[in-house]
């Protein structure tokens, strides 16, 4: 399947034309966002709230009969998200410093121990083929992640460069724990660095998702993955013409 990246580049001018938008819109847009994002990204690894009960998580309200840690979960990664933001609007370049501070927010009060730091400790995806490299070759391989990234992924379409981000950093698995949120929080850096709006994968997709890396992986193709980041960016346009009462966009 050919990956129509003319179309999301149409996407993207047709909603660049709307810029700036209402302020009103934007938070509006922004309060869903942090929403959806929040709850599909902690779903996929687990969590067990709700959407709604995400929702009121995020209003500061204590869920009963659900883990301090999957509170923490979703007030982090609102955080993280918000850092990431800062990001975009600085243009803040990715490095080790970046990832490892994205991580720390993943992690706070739930593994302070491992957060931001890079494992020493040898780990096994569950469901998972692909076996992550030794602890001892993280930091090398973090650096040549680094390294591509600055080069040969800078000619890489926007949308396939942060799948490409995505999927390299999460073979890689550099952390404990916390990796699935940081990598699609590293993903989102990099499409709202250029320009398009954060993606949501969603959770009633993991198998498809989980299938993708898989197969980058272990098979070194990448394009199923692409593919289904492709489709999760075109999506994220539509409450933007919901929003701006505008007919769908092809």
């Amino acid at each position: 399947m050919t990956i129509d990246f003319e179309r999301l580049d149409r996407l993207k001018s047709k909603l660049d034309s709307f810029r700036p938008l209402p302020r009103a819109i934007l938070q509006n847009l922004h309060e869903v966002l942090v929403l959806q994002w929040t709850y599909h990204s902690n779903a996929i690894e687990g969590n067990t709230l709700t959407l709604k009960e995400t929702k009121v998580a995020l209003e500061g309200v204590t869920i009963g009969g659900k883990t301090l840690r999957e509170h923490f979960e979703v007030i982090n990664h609102r955080d993280a998200i918000v850092f990431v933001e800062e990001l975009v609007q600085q243009q803040v370049p990715l490095s080790d410093w970046v990832i490892k501070q994205i991580h720390q927010l993943v992690l706070k009060n739930v593994d302070d121990q491992h957060a931001g730091r890079y494992r020493h400790l040898n780990v096994l995806i569950a469901g998972a083929t692909h076996r992550p490299p030794d602890a001892l070759q993280v930091v090398t391989q973090m650096q040549a992640f680094i390294e591509a990234y600055q080069t040969t992924a800078q000619a890489l379409h926007p949308v396939a460069r942060a799948a490409w981000v995505h999927a390299e950093f999460v073979k890689i698995h550099p952390f404990v724990d916390g990796n699935g949120r940081t990598s699609r929080l590293l993903m989102n850096l990099e499409l709202m660095k250029a320009g398009f709006p954060a993606a949501v994968l969603p959770v009633e997709r993991r198998l498809a998702y989980y299938e993708a890396l898989d197969t980058a992986h272990c098979e070194g193709d990448l394009e199923p993955f692409v593919q289904l980041v492709a489709t999760c960016v075109a999506q994220s346009f539509e409450p933007y013409w919901w929003a701006l009462a505008i007919k769908q966009v092809d």
